[in-house]
Order: C-alpha cells, then structure tokens, then sequence
C-alpha cells in the first residue's frame, strides 16, 4: 500500500478480526476498533466502545471521525447493514464487508460458484423478519449476509465490496470447535455423520483470510469477491489430517439420509471460485498444502 490509511476494523476482537489488526498496524495504517468492549484491542489501536445495533450509540461513539476504510467483521442482517449505510455515509470512501460463502448456500453446482451465482442488486430485503431473535439469527444466517449484502449493493454514500469468505481453518484459538468435534470422535472410534453424496468444498486458512481482507482494505474494487484457497477438501481428507494427531483413532463414516450431519459435511456443492479475486490481483495458496498446520494448529501441536 502506498500510503497509511485511517481503518475502522467493527468486531475484530477475536480470530480473523485480531490477525487482520496485526497486519494493518505492520503495514504502518492507523487502525481504530469499535466494539462492545468485551476485550481490549492491541497496543497502539484506538478503542470505540458502542452498540452496533444501536444508531445512536454508533453516532455518539464515532462523534466527528472519518475513515478511509471501514472493515465490518459483524454485520449479519440488512438492518444492521442499514444502520452502516446511514451512519457511515460521509465518514469514509470504502466499506468492507465480511460475508460467507453460505449466501450461494441453495446452489449445486459441480463447478466452482462465480460471484455473478448471487447479484446482491437482485436479493430482496426484508427488514421486518425478527432479526434481532439469536435463534432465528443462526438458523437463517445465509440469509442474512445475502440481505446484507444487498443493503450495501444497492443503497448510496460509499463504494462497498462484500467478501465472501470460505470456511475458515486454523489457529490454535478456533473458536468453532468443528475439528475437534472430528478428533472426539475419531479417538473414541464413534461414527461420523455425513449426507450419503457428500460434497466437498472450498476453505481458506485463518492467515491468509487476515491477509486477504488487508490487502482489499486498501484496494479501490468494488462488488463481491469470494475469498477461498484453491481446491477443494473432502471430510475424508479432513478426517485424515486429524488423524495424524490422534494416535490409534479409528475414523468411521455413517451416512445419513436424513437428518444432522457433522459440520465440514455437504449435501450441495457450493463450492467458491477464486478467480476474481486473481483478476485483482491476490493469488489464494493451495488448500492442501496449508491443510496439515492448520489442523496442527487448531489441535494444539502446531509448531
């Protein structure tokens, strides 16, 4: 980048978000993080405290500052993208915004999914379904980003990108618990539950979704763009990277028909295409070669 940049990072207090800090203040940026304060951000960021759900509050938080960028780590509905857009019109030129590769999650497609599968001008948006319930939240969270996603395409005041991210592997603070839920099994020589065709899919390592979103914060592309290592990973070949760190495990497979499968395991191929993001200029690693530190990680025997 060629010169330093004035980042909001929203969220960014674990994970992804705290590994994309440390690569925006090593590039020289001046970075500010705006969270509800659960933990404190690194030395040398500045931290807003507010409720991002709360138009007011991110008005008094953010008081007269202005961006160049705005990295949105939690925005997963259209209302709370609608707030951004109002609030942050005038505050910075760029938003960038964190999305999933669950929004093509009613595609089944052998090839890789180009952007172009899910136009965010296109998505209808419905601001009076119950958001705001945790529940209804989680069990229709494509949803959400795709409706955020639109808010952002087609309201004005700033150019936006959405980046939808693949499934993310590694680090030893993995929240998600999906690897684990693996290596349980495998020690105990209990079956995993998988769909009877089961699909493989495309992931991105922890690192290189950190580096990704650094870089697109001080690019000028707007629209979306899938974020995903090159290759796909099948739950067998996942089950044999944890394997090598559970010594006498058994991996079994039972195919489900019907029912609750286990995570990283995929009735529909939805698969992301990464080659807009190449066009632009980032080149996404292999998946199969960072597969193994990943899971090293993750599983607490990383180097």
């Amino acid at each position: 980048m060629e010169k330093a940049l004035e980042v909001l990072v929203i969220g960014g207090n674990r994970y992804v978000g705290k590994r994309l800090i440390a690569r925006l203040l090593a590039e020289g940026h001046r970075v500010t993080v705006l969270n509800r304060g659960s933990s404190p951000p690194p030395p040398g960021v500045e931290h807003l405290r507010a409720d991002r759900d709360d138009e007011r509050s991110l008005t008094d938080a953010l008081g007269s500052r202005v961006f160049d960028v705005v990295v949105d780590q939690v925005c997963y509905t259209p209302r709370q993208a609608a707030i951004a857009r109002r609030v942050f019109t005038g505050r910075t030129r760029r938003y960038v915004m964190t999305s999933t590769v669950e929004v093509y999650e009613y595609e089944d497609s052998a090839a890789l999914v180009r952007e172009e599968a899910v136009d965010p001008s296109t998505v209808p948006v419905d601001a009076g379904l119950p958001w705001e319930d945790p529940a209804f939240l989680e069990a229709h969270y494509g949803e959400g980003k795709r409706q955020a996603e639109a808010v952002l395409a087609t309201g004005p005041g700033f150019a936006s990108t959405v980046v939808r991210v693949a499934h993310v592997l590694g680090g030893d603070d993995d929240f998600t618990g999906r690897l684990a839920h693996y290596a349980e099994r495998i020690r105990a020589g209990e079956p995993i539950a998988v769909p009877t065709v089961n699909r493989p899919a495309t992931y991105v390592y922890v690192e290189e979704i950190a580096r990704f979103l650094a870089w697109a914060a001080g690019e000028d592309f707007t629209g979306p763009v899938n974020a995903a290592s090159s290759g796909t990973l099948s739950t067998e070949e996942l089950c044999a990277a944890v394997s090598a760190h559970v010594p006498g495990g058994r991996t079994e497979f039972r195919p489900v028909e019907v029912g609750e499968v286990s995570p990283f395991s995929f009735r529909r191929s939805y698969g992301m295409d990464n080659a807009r993001a190449a066009r632009l200029g980032f080149t996404f690693g292999e998946a199969r070669q960072w597969l193994p530190r990943a899971v090293a990680e993750t599983l607490g025997k990383g180097d």
